[in-house]
């Protein structure tokens, strides 16, 4: 075995002994090895042989502008010189006060509280709603909503507005469920019926849980525009702008999950923008650092911070933990807001998805394949299989393709960084259409 080889085959191993992977089972593993990356650029990851891989899911939808992007890296070799960490009780720093205050001019919500991670983001949603309510007098607003098939991360409060089985279940005992309203994904519009129609539809059950519920309801939270984890199940706009007439009407939060569709994957820069309306709360992750490091934000209301600004500290919010607002993420955060203001982004993305589009026409066309869409520089496919381990199976005859991509369940998906050329895309297509048909 040449010595790379080797090489490759003992971290795989030392790895499975010790590394406990996120959202899977380990011993899959064993039939189907790890990838062991050295290094990315761009578009591409490169294990440790050197054979590469196009990153066509972003590594779970956080790089927005390709692996080891020059401009995000050489913000990060300043802030290095400057400031590493400090706590943020007590104190501040300039990138954490410049980010907020970007955020705050591009959401309308001027008010940023930060964590590490999407999950970390819904539950201070959560809280924060909650608390707020019972510091204006209404502590009986104290349920949520979320709609079926939602995603919003998967710690113990997160989990009780995810309706996904395989996440929820095993901690039944411990989550608080929420309740949960029809989902406006067009796919399960009946026929005849537009996808505009059936959000107007879904948005009728919702006022008729409202009616009944309201006076113990916190907020209803949701993905604008995408759910993603439910198979990037795409809704009209229309469904947002009547959620917030009826959260106005019935005096409940609206709480856009922008975790995974913000940072103009969906065509704007936040999701909810395309509905033109605020949301009172604002979830962010994933791309808000580029990919480079972990970080979260909640942006909310003039209204929502003023009911916790007084001089008993129990009516504060008492939300923390030691890397709250870090100076190296937040440093990298205004790195890639600087990036899309620099190169026209959301522009330049448009003229990508129509090309990528055009060439993905033969996918789209596959006789296996139903429910073709797409959404800003975000693309989806169901695939015909009646295997119930075809994710599985699919990713791994991708990877022998040079292709990083990972189906939820029967739907294949592209999500690639936004710099990604014409022969990538090209490279992404051929491959993924040779993979679909080397799988069953």
């Amino acid at each position: 075995m040449p010595e790379t080889a080797r090489a490759n085959d003992t971290l795989v191993q030392r790895s499975r002994h010790a590394v406990w992977h996120p959202c899977s089972q380990m011993k899959a593993h064993e039939s189907q090895p790890l990838l062991p990356i050295a290094r990315g650029e761009g578009v591409w990851l490169y294990d440790t042989e050197g054979q590469r891989y196009l990153d066509a899911i972003s590594s779970w939808w956080v790089n927005l502008f390709g692996h080891a992007n020059p401009h995000i890296k050489a913000a990060l070799v300043d802030q290095l010189d400057r400031l590493e960490h400090v706590m943020l009780a007590g104190c501040t720093h300039a990138p954490v006060v410049e980010l907020s205050e970007r955020l705050a001019a591009l959401t309308g919500l001027g008010h940023a509280f930060y964590a590490s991670d999407g999950a970390s983001a819904t539950e201070i949603a959560l809280k924060m709603s909650a608390h707020y309510w019972r510091n204006v007098g209404r502590p009986q607003k104290s349920r949520f909503i979320g709609l079926a098939h939602g995603y919003h991360g998967e710690t113990v409060g997160a989990l009780s507005v995810t309706d996904i089985a395989l996440f929820r279940e095993a901690y039944g005992p411990l989550v608080r469920v929420s309740a949960t309203v029809p989902s406006p994904d067009a796919r399960a519009a009946a026929p005849g019926v537009s996808a505009i129609d059936h959000a107007r539809q879904c948005a009728q059950a919702l006022q008729a849980h409202l009616e009944q519920h309201h006076a113990h309801t916190a907020a209803l939270v949701l993905e604008p525009l995408v759910q993603c984890a439910a198979g990037m199940a795409m809704h009209d706009p229309e469904y947002l702008r009547l959620a917030r007439a009826l959260c106005d009407r019935y005096d409940v939060h609206l709480v856009a999950d922008e975790i995974a569709v913000g940072f103009g994957r969906t065509g704007s820069l936040f999701a909810h923008q395309q509905a033109q309306i605020r949301p009172d709360f604002v979830c962010l992750s994933k791309g808000l650092t580029g990919g480079f490091l972990a970080l979260s934000a909640v942006l909310t209301t003039d209204a929502v911070f003023d009911a916790f600004y007084d001089d008993d500290t129990a009516r504060g919010f008492l939300h923390s933990h030691s890397y709250t607002g870090n100076p190296l993420a937040c440093r990298a955060a205004l790195a890639t807001l600087e990036l899309f203001e620099r190169d026209n982004v959301l522009a330049r993305n448009r003229v990508t998805a129509e090309h990528l589009s055009a060439l993905a026409q033969p996918l789209i066309e596959h006789p296996r394949v139903r429910d073709a869409r797409q959404l800003g520089m975000i693309w989806a496919f169901d695939v015909a299989t009646d295997q119930p381990d075809f994710a599985r199976r699919y990713h791994a005859a991708a990877l022998q393709r040079g292709l990083m991509l990972r189906p939820i369940g029967r739907t294949l998906y592209f999500m690639p960084p936004y710099v990604i050329d014409d022969d990538a895309s090209r490279w992404l297509v051929d491959g993924a259409l040779a993979a679909l048909d080397a799988t069953p």
